[in-house]
């Protein structure tokens, strides 16, 4: 029989992150210059990607030849999951939208890893868990919040606002034309609510965007004055 107490205390100090830092058997680690492309929309999908350091854009082509931006990826996330459900070919482009320090595994090991470390496991599952949640407040906001609020929230999230640790916000640097494409609005509506938004002090945007408490703030009321619709 198996020593149980031996494989407890294995898991005990099993450290997911510790896991995902290190390049080893199916992991590779892997430095991605500013607008750097990581997959193409139909290639193969055999691996799963975490982002160590850096922010990912996820983008989807359509027939058309349109291309639309459909996520934004962290440090701590992981993107192109997919293949562990049985994709077999990307559905969309993931591009480095800054310097990033990215984490490759192998569907096989990340299988293997999932089977074999209860911690990384839960690790695993509870961000799946997170993101679920994340895609249900986004299909709400879409459904119910005008889009003046919906460019508010996005841009709180996207300047890590609300984050476990007292994140300091980022700046950032997406253009008008890619924040409309994710809250489903024009550009010139985006550029009248951040004219109004920097009037009203809750953001500095020269160039890059710098999110304040202030706006966070304004999101938060009850029934909020500032944050209105045409």
């Amino acid at each position: 029989m198996p020593n149980t107490s031996r494989i407890q205390d294995s898991n005990e100090v099993f450290d997911p992150r510790a896991f995902l830092g290190r390049a080893g058997t199916g992991k590779t680690i892997e430095r991605y210059g500013r607008t750097q492309k990581i997959f193409s929309q139909g290639d193969i999908a055999d691996t799963v990607f975490f982002i160590q350091k850096g922010k990912v854009k996820i983008t989807v082509l359509s027939e058309q030849g349109k291309e639309a931006v459909v996520g934004i990826f962290a440090e701590g996330q992981f993107f192109g999951e997919a293949c562990l459900d049985g994709a077999e070919l990307r559905t969309s482009t993931s591009r480095a939208m800054e310097e990033c320090l990215i984490t490759s595994i192998t569907k096989p090991a990340m299988l293997a890893a999932l089977d074999a470390q209860p911690r990384f496991s839960a690790f695993f599952i509870n961000y799946l868990l997170s993101r679920n949640s994340r895609i249900e407040d986004d299909l709400i906001d879409q459904l119910f919040n005008s889009s003046e609020r919906r460019l508010a929230r996005l841009l709180l999230l996207l300047a890590n606002f609300g984050k476990e640790g007292g994140v300091q916000p980022a700046a950032i640097t997406l253009s008008q034309e890619t924040l409309a494409e994710m809250i489903g609005t024009t550009r010139s509506r985006v550029s009248f609510f951040m004219n109004k938004f920097r009037k009203k002090g809750f953001i500095d945007y020269n160039g890059k965007i710098e999110v304040h408490a202030s706006l966070l703030d304004a999101v938060l009321r009850e029934k909020p004055q500032i944050l209105e619709d045409e």
